[in-house]
């Protein structure tokens, strides 16, 4: 019997890592339930580890120039294997109360990646001195189907944007696979961005990344309430720390350009997707998730421009780690996880 088929019974001995590049999220199965923490580090004189997930992301932006913080993973691949491999091993040391434990690893693996940086995915949980008895792999699309419900097994076509910190993915699942997928450039950060410009453009104002992104997210609210955002920041021209308010109308049009770029990469792919497929995700709509996937006005400008129903994810930021969940506790869904030797 292959690994493929034969997974561990004793499924409370077994972890899902959804490896985000913002945050990781790992399903633990002995207590069912997700832990999720920033997928940053901090380092002290390059060296020493000085903080990590959501207290490094405290410091972000704030540390003297002998901490550098940072995310271990770029566009949705891992660009700093060491600092990755240390972090992995600290939460799941601090999931498993100090004593690391043999466990089954399952960990989400994006499609649209080269074989070297898909097997890195693999590589990362064997080094990271884990004790791991078996490393499967699970296309992060067809994870990311299952958190939300989706038989991902049958044979009607669905398409499934899932909208993350530094990428969009878009993929066209059936029977358990992946007929059509492509990975754009363009997510949370570079929202985050477009709003940092738009700001020091026409109000003279450099903020910061975690500002720019709370304003990002408070965005519907304020509009609810009919409400400026209140930004603190440094004016340019005195160099002097101030407060503006911004109209949440600027942030709208400075968004709108990343939406249209994410919507004509779905466009894109249905234009691709067979006519059989075509109905089904006609009738079905479109899938939404991922953790910048809420931001205002996305869903509906995406329904609008496509004409068809969009189905947003209740747990955006998770559903790739319930998708694991669900491959570890379910036996119908076993299959759609692949160890190495089975590629």
């Amino acid at each position: 019997m292959s690994d493929k088929t034969k997974h561990n019974r004793n499924v409370g001995n077994s972890f899902g890592i959804d490896l985000g590049t913002c945050n990781i999220k790992i399903y633990n199965a002995a207590e069912d339930q997700v832990f999720s923490e920033k997928n940053m580090i901090a380092i002290m004189n390059k060296n020493r580890i000085f903080a990590y997930g959501d207290s490094a992301f405290e410091m972000y932006e704030k540390t003297p120039a002998n901490i550098e913080i940072s995310y271990p993973l770029s566009c949705g691949v891992i660009a700093d294997i060491e600092n990755m491999k240390s972090l992995v091993r600290l939460y799941m040391t601090d999931i498993m109360k100090n004593h690391v434990q043999p466990a089954d690893y399952y960990i989400a693996v994006p499609r649209d990646v080269t074989e070297v940086e898909r097997k890195a995915f693999n590589d990362l949980i064997r080094d990271a001195g884990l004790k791991s008895k078996r490393v499967f792999s699970v296309d992060m699309a067809v994870a990311d189907g299952l958190g939300m419900d989706i038989d991902v097994k049958n044979a009607q076509g669905v398409i499934v944007v899932n909208v993350g910190f530094d990428t969009t993915d878009i993929s066209i699942l059936s029977l358990g696979g992946i007929v059509l997928s492509r990975l754009i450039k363009i997510g949370g950060r570079k929202f985050d961005e477009a709003v940092k410009s738009a700001i020091r453009k026409e109000y003279s104002l450099i903020i910061g990344s975690k500002t720019a992104e709370s304003v990002k997210i408070s965005l519907s609210d304020l509009e609810k309430n009919e409400k400026d955002a209140v930004i603190y920041g440094r004016d340019i021209v005195t160099g002097l720390p101030v407060e503006r308010h911004i109209p949440t109308k600027l942030m709208d049009e400075c968004l709108k350009e990343h939406y249209m770029t994410i919507i004509d990469n779905i466009k894109l792919i249905l234009e691709r997707t067979p006519p059989e497929l075509s109905s089904d995700i006609y009738r079905h709509g479109i899938y939404l998730t991922g953790g910048a996937s809420q931001v205002a006005h996305l869903s509906e400008l995406i329904g609008s421009v496509t004409g068809l129903r969009v189905n947003v994810s209740e747990n955006p930021g998770s559903s790739v780690a319930l998708g694991l969940a669900r491959i570890i506790k379910e036996d119908q869904y076993k299959s759609l996880a692949y160890s190495a030797e089975d590629q």
